[in-house]
């Protein structure tokens, strides 16, 4: 499929972005935002703690969350709890995301194709030391662009499609590890739109406690994808990692 989208499709991408933007702002910075995160504790097998219990001792403003995850040796499940303290190094030191300019060539549709039964992609994680999590990529998004074909890999994140991709620019424009993308889709459509104006930064560029998936081979562009988020900013010299 041509990469081209149509005028009315940029015209309400341009509309929205700035919209977009305050509304990440917002969300990085909140009480249990990116920022927010100081603590990702894994509890071994046959263990429990409480909520209570995992915050005892905490200061007024931290919030206690659970999780789970499937081992990455066993598959066996996994429980864990998350500390977010709601006045964490981090947000006292953000100041904003740097970010391209919109970027009208960088919104683009592209062909979905759902693929019969659930399929599993390998996805490295930043934190697995090279392992891989076997993630559900409901079909192939596919689109050519400046002569090349790309057939790209979105899995599934809690029914919303979630784009995981690298290009050049990672390492010294934006995020290292490389950015995410939603990739909204209506139910039964075959059509997508990617506006990479709308590429953010991962939580793995605003805390050391998140295990983010890296871009697979499939999902690296050659050309640098000059729109989106670049990287967060902090003051004082603060960093993240």
């Amino acid at each position: 499929m041509s990469a081209h989208a149509s005028a009315s499709t940029i015209d309400s991408a341009r509309a929205g972005w700035d919209a977009w933007r305050t509304s990440r702002l917002a969300a990085v910075t909140s009480p249990t935002g990116n920022l927010a995160l100081v603590e990702t504790r894994w509890l071994p097998p046959g263990t429990d703690v409480s909520l209570e219990e995992a915050l005892d001792g905490r200061p007024d403003g931290v919030t206690a969350t659970r999780l789970e995850r499937r081992h990455i040796g066993t598959g066996e499940p996994e429980r864990g709890i998350r500390l977010w303290d709601a006045d964490s190094p981090a947000i006292r030191h953000f100041d904003t995301i740097e970010a391209f300019p919109f970027a009208p060539e960088w919104v683009i549709e592209a062909s979905f194709t759902p693929v019969s039964e659930a399929r599993a992609v390998p996805f490295e994680h930043i934190r697995d030391n090279g392992g891989t999590r076997d993630l559900v990529v409901p079909g192939d998004i596919t689109f050519t662009l400046n002569g090349v074909a790309h057939n790209l890999s979105a899995f599934d994140d809690d029914g919303t499609l979630l784009l995981v991709f690298g290009d050049p620019t990672n390492g010294s424009v934006t995020y290292g590890g490389g950015r995410f993308l939603q990739v909204p889709r209506e139910p039964g459509s075959r059509t997508v739109v990617l506006d990479f104006n709308r590429a953010y930064v991962p939580p793995c560029g605003f805390s050391v406690h998140y295990n983010c998936p890296l871009p697979p081979a499939q999902n690296r562009f050659d050309v640098p994808v000059e729109a989106g988020e670049k990287v967060p900013v902090f003051t004082g010299g603060f960093l993240p990692h």
